[in-house]
């Protein structure tokens, strides 16, 4: 199933990093001028009270930050092609610490800027000389209840050197040394991997299935007290930032340094409560379709309709998409054709390669993606998806100036998911057989199920973790364990077997060990689908205003940024919208299948 090694695949199919560094020898010049150039940084120390010295500094900072996503984009997308690639684990290893020298030498930047009046602040807010720093300068305006001495701030820019290891030890287990082990399928030995489990979940024999699952989990299972205490050890990192920032919780960092109104995450939590009754109701008619005694958690992931799959190569795929993406445009269009004729995109699986998929822009250059494509129907998805984020990062680098560039994590999977809701209302315009429209619409519930109501669940999951950690409740496996199964059980309803198995699921979630990322998936998803509504029905004009949204980067808060594109998430209308549009996709699906 599937290249065993990197050499096997052609050129065609691995992106070119060479786009970035032509040589490795130019990645260690490179490094070497940044190390060198760092200590530079420290000339400005006790001086920032000067306007001169505070607009030198700032610009120092954006050419040196310019210069070290280079270097860290190349060594994290050199790495990921092969964990194992000691060589390769070792440049990323040298660019990490350097990211951590890099933090604690300009650690005294945020305090001494934080000492100047709101009224100095204000004066430089206004100042076009400032003008790709006003951001900056507002977000340490308001932040300044949360920021440290110098001494205090250096100090924690120092235990960056180990308080972000916790995401790396599990990245190191789950993408090399846990061992899947294999399993027999159709007769023939398949090795087990994250794509071909993934895979697997779909086939059309519950026992193949069940076999898949519980091998896998196995792996899990077999490690979960070291696992536990890998993702302890990540949370209570989370909370000694937010007591020693003076937050009153995790969460309240995490939306801080986010700008994201509490009341957004409150919202999506109390909308999925307030839906159970339709999702469970899908989960019921999908037992029935499938015929099956039991329906269990393993069952979830298979097409309810045999032969509907769009199963396809991958050149095939990417036509399928542009053909998809088609409302957004002609210049939309000739950015996915560079991006696939000109290699940015790492298409195929290979045992040591980091799983699942992403988009990465490298300032300066372009945006490349990482895919581990199999021809389902979900995979030609992804390839919209992180197509979405790619070009998302290129109308804001071509708009923006590097400092403003980024864009928050908050908005980050709207323009993902707006792709995969258009592509969705392509296929069902064009699809005409029954059958495919059937798989259709169950594959947008299941988008849904869990692109919302399950990232939404490992929200609250999250909360939950988080909130026990601050209050000094030990996090045992069988602690996490009890309450991922407890939500569930809430989220999913009566109609499925909730097996064992499910409640490591925790264990297996990379995104955990970036606290209160997950919830932005379903906010994302719920801002997609109201702005692809408004593309198919309104045209040009709101086309327009999605891509002055794309182009904004991190040039305001997201949550206004949204509301350019005509989404407002402080208020229940969006939830409402896409709550609606699960409803009525699940009576059509049910008029469908009487």
């Amino acid at each position: 199933m599937g290249y065993t090694n990197r050499k096997e695949i052609p050129e065609k199919y691995k992106w070119n990093l060479s786009d970035i560094y032509a040589t490795e020898q130019l990645w260690e010049e490179a490094f070497n001028k940044v190390q060198g150039d760092l200590v530079q940084i420290e000339q400005f120390k006790g001086k920032l009270n000067n306007k001169k010295c505070l607009l030198d500094c700032f610009n120092m900072m954006n050419e040196l930050d310019k210069q070290f996503a280079k270097l860290y984009c190349y060594a994290a997308m050199s790495y990921d092609e092969d964990s194992q690639d000691a060589d390769k684990q070792q440049r990323f290893s040298r660019v990490y610490s350097m990211l951590v020298n890099f933090e604690a030498l300009s650690s005294f930047i945020s305090p001494e800027i934080s000492a100047l009046s709101n009224e100095q602040l204000d004066e430089y807010i206004a100042d076009k000389d400032f003008a790709d720093y006003d951001i900056q300068l507002k977000k340490l305006r308001d932040g300044k209840a949360h920021i440290l001495s110098a001494d205090e701030e250096k100090l924690l820019a120092n235990v960056g050197s180990f308080s972000g290891q916790f995401q790396e030890v599990f990245k190191r287990l789950d993408s090399g040394d846990l061992k899947f082990g294999e399993i027999t399928v159709d007769g023939k030995p398949v090795k087990l991997g994250h794509g071909t489990y993934s895979m697997l979940l779909q086939h059309k024999d519950q026992e193949v299935r069940k076999l898949a699952f519980e091998t896998y989990y196995k792996a899990y299972i077999d490690k979960i007290n070291t696992i536990a205490g890998i993702y302890e050890g990540s949370v209570k990192a989370d909370c000694f930032y937010a007591r020693a920032r003076k937050f009153g919780s995790t969460m309240e960092q995490a939306l801080f340094n986010e700008d994201v109104d509490k009341k957004v995450y409150d919202n999506l939590i109390a909308s999925m409560h307030s839906t159970f009754e339709p999702l469970h109701k899908y989960v019921a008619l999908r037992k029935k379709l499938m015929g099956v005694k039991t329906l269990n958690m393993y069952d979830l992931y298979v097409s309810v309709f045999e032969d509907a799959d769009i199963s396809c190569e991958y050149e095939e795929a990417v036509e399928i998409v542009k053909e998809g993406l088609a409302p957004l445009g002609e210049d939309y269009r000739k950015i996915m054709d560079e991006a696939f004729a000109s290699r940015w995109i790492d298409v195929h699986e290979t045992p040591t390669k980091r799983s699942g998929a992403y988009s990465m822009h490298v300032a300066g250059v372009h945006p490349y993606m990482l895919l581990n494509y199999q021809k389902t129907t979900h995979d030609i998805f992804t390839i919209a998806h992180e197509m979405g984020h790619a070009i998302h990062s290129y109308y804001s680098a071509a708009k923006q100036p590097h400092s403003k560039a980024d864009y928050k994590i908050f908005v980050a999977e709207v323009a993902s998911t707006c792709n995969e809701v258009l592509l969705l209302h392509h296929l069902l315009k064009t699809q005409k057989d029954v059958a495919v429209r059937k798989y259709l619409l169950q594959y947008y519930l299941d988008m849904l199920r869990t692109t919302m109501y399950r990232q939404a669940m490992f929200a609250e999951f999250e909360a939950i973790t988080h909130e026990l950690a601050e209050n000094n409740v030990p996090l045992t496996a069988q602690t996490m364990c009890e309450k991922y199964l407890e939500l569930n059980k809430m989220y999913y309803g009566p109609a499925v077997n909730h097996n064992e198995e499910i409640s490591y699921e925790w264990a297996r979630i990379p995104h955990f060990y970036r606290a209160f990322y997950v919830y932005k998936y379903a906010t994302g998803i719920i801002s997609a689908v109201c702005i692809a509504e408004k593309i198919l029905n309104e045209g040009k004009p709101a086309v327009d205003k999605y891509k002055e949204f794309l182009s904004l980067g991190g040039s305001m808060d997201p949550v206004s940024e949204l509301k350019v594109a005509g989404v407002d998430l402080t208020t229940f209308e969006p939830f409402e919208i896409v709550a609606k549009s699960f409803a009525d996709t699940l009576a059509e699906l049910e008029e469908l299948c009487k």
